[in-house]
Parts: structure tokens; sequence; C-alpha cells
């Protein structure tokens, strides 16, 4: 698989680092990194990362090139990805976080490349796929949206859900790491709350994945309301889900969550009484805390469930590239 990287910035990154560290990343071809950063700051931000440490091999940023051990990946600046050369490309992973309009979502098509997919929810894109929840719906999409993190933990949870249970009703709260979108310092921001300092305050907020989840499964998000609260952490966020269902749980509900875990390729779980820290890295999209598990009267469910909001969705979108890439052939 050959892919390119336009926007290398967290999603950029961990994606690159799961590639160069992963033994079974064997079969991807990394062709181009695209960035409107100097090389030099791309490779040192590359090579000492405050969220998952320092890269294990020597990390150099040379003239158009980002070179990783014995790896050295072409690397340009180009503001318009649309002027390059993309022709030997399966897939543009679009991680600029950047997309406005369905002209700057095709540049990586018009450059020569077979599919595009977006590391974020779009309006722009041809459909939005989330995996465990509506594989179905990628078809022959050119442009693809990976939609949000927390999108990638709820849906395919929700999806098992009502497929063992029958869904009634939930109601979801993201307890979220902080991200750039948010200031050091108290500063104007698209809304009240997110104008302060994110690493100073738990901030109750809106998330993306409320809308998201009408796109990625519209039955289930009628009977269903998502909620955030950002909080002062650098990565692995977390779920809590209170679920109102038509079958009864037999005992405490996790002999149940167990068979989600080992039926899906997506979600997890974890036995032990853990905290943030202990899941970074976790590749699941969702891994679910068994200790946390509660149910009241039978047919009500709480569940808290762990995702790293970066590590998880970047092993989704190198799935899902990977996807793009065979179905493209």
């Amino acid at each position: 698989m050959r892919i390119a990287i336009n926007g290398f910035g967290r999603i950029g990154r961990t994606i690159l680092r799961q590639i160069l560290s992963g033994p079974q990343r064997g079969d991807i071809d990394v062709v181009l990194i695209n960035d409107i950063q100097p090389v030099e700051t791309c490779a040192y931000l590359f090579k000492y990362d405050s969220t998952f440490g320092p890269f294990p091999l020597p990390v150099e940023g040379v003239a158009g090139a980002l070179v990783v051990g014995k790896t050295r990946i072409p690397f340009s600046r180009s503001n318009d990805i649309s002027t390059l050369d993309l022709s030997n490309v399966d897939v543009v992973l679009e991680c600029s976080g950047h997309v406005p309009n369905r002209d700057v979502a095709m540049r990586g098509l018009v450059a020569g490349a077979r599919r595009v997919l977006v590391s974020g929810p779009s309006a722009h894109a041809d459909v939005t796929v989330v995996m465990g929840a509506n594989d179905a719906a990628l078809g022959d999409a050119k442009i693809v949206s990976n939609a949000s993190c927390t999108t990638n933990a709820i849906a395919p949870f929700l999806r098992e859900i009502d497929q063992m249970f029958g869904l009634v009703r939930a109601h979801i709260t993201t307890i979220h790491c902080v991200t750039g979108s948010q200031p050091m310092v108290d500063s104007p921001r698209d809304t009240l709350e997110r104008s302060r300092a994110g690493g100073e305050s738990m901030v109750p907020t809106s998330t993306s994945a409320a809308g998201e989840l009408h796109k990625v499964l519209p039955e289930i998000a009628a009977r269903a309301s998502v909620s955030a609260v950002r909080v002062p952490c650098l990565s692995v966020s977390a779920i809590d889900a209170v679920l109102q269902l038509e079958t009864p749980v037999a005992g405490d509900g996790r002999a149940a969550l167990r068979a989600i875990a080992e039926r899906s390729a997506v979600i997890g779980v974890v036995s032990d009484p853990c905290v943030s820290r202990d899941l970074r890295t976790r590749p699941e999209s969702l891994v679910i805390a068994l200790p946390e598990t509660h149910v009241v009267q039978d047919t009500q469910l709480r569940v808290f469930g762990w995702y790293d909001n970066e590590w998880g969705f970047s092993a989704r979108m190198i799935d899902m590239a990977r996807r793009l890439a065979a179905e493209a052939v």
C-alpha cells in the first residue's frame, strides 16, 4: 500500500509512528509527507513527543526528506497538494485538519491519488465510515471521512449493544483530553467555554460525535444523546454511558461485555482497575473498563470505556487506508 500523508500534526505523526514501529506495518510504503512547516521542525516534533516519548530511531530533517533510521521519506511543503504528482499513491491520508470545501477535499484525487481518507469529520466527503459500525457504507467512495475519535469509540459499541439487547435510549458523556483547538491561557475561541485555559479547568462543551453518529448509525442516533467534558490530560479519553435496554442483562453485565469484545475487531476490555495513563497506545477504538460496569434493575446498564484518542484513532486510519487501497486495485 502506497500512502501520502498531508498534514504532519498530531494524527499524521502518530500514524507514521505506528507504521515505522509496528512489525505488522511492513506492507505500507509512505511515499510522501506534505506539511507547510519546515522539515526540521517536523523532524524534531516526530523525534521528541510529549505524549508518546522519544522515537527509538534516529530522526533527521534534510533537504526534501524526513529520514527515520534507514527510511528516507520525501517531504514537500506545498499548501495545495493538487500541484504535486501523486499518481503512484493509493490513498492520501488527509490529516491537515483543514478541509473547508469540496475542492480542497478533492486535491489528492486531482494530484492523481486513487482515494482520499480524511482524519476527522468532513461535510465534503462522499461518505463517513466507522469500522465496526457502518463498514458496508464504504462502497466505491473516493473521498472518505474516518469520523472522529469519539465517534469511533461510541458507534461500534452502540451497534453491538443494540444487536445484543435492543437499545431503548442512551446518554453518553465523553471525558476528552485537551486538543490544539483550546488555548493555553484564556483567549477567544468559537464558544465561550472553549475560550478558557484548557490546562486549568474541566470544560463542559459539545462534541462532533453527536452529529457524526447520525451519519454513521442514524437508526440508533435518534435514541442517543452525546455530550462532552474536556479535561487537562494529554492523551487517553473516556466515555461514560448510561443505557436503557429492552432485554434484561444477566448478572453484573461483564460477561456480555466480554462477549462483545471477543467478536469485535475494534473493542477491547480491561479487567484491572486502571487510570487513563495505563491505556496509552492501546490500538482499540474503545477499551471497556469491566470494574466500572453497573446494572440497575436488570435493564439499565452503565458502561465506562477508555480510548486513546490519538493512538487508537490513528490505528483506524491505517486499517481504513488498507481497505481503501485494496478496493482501489
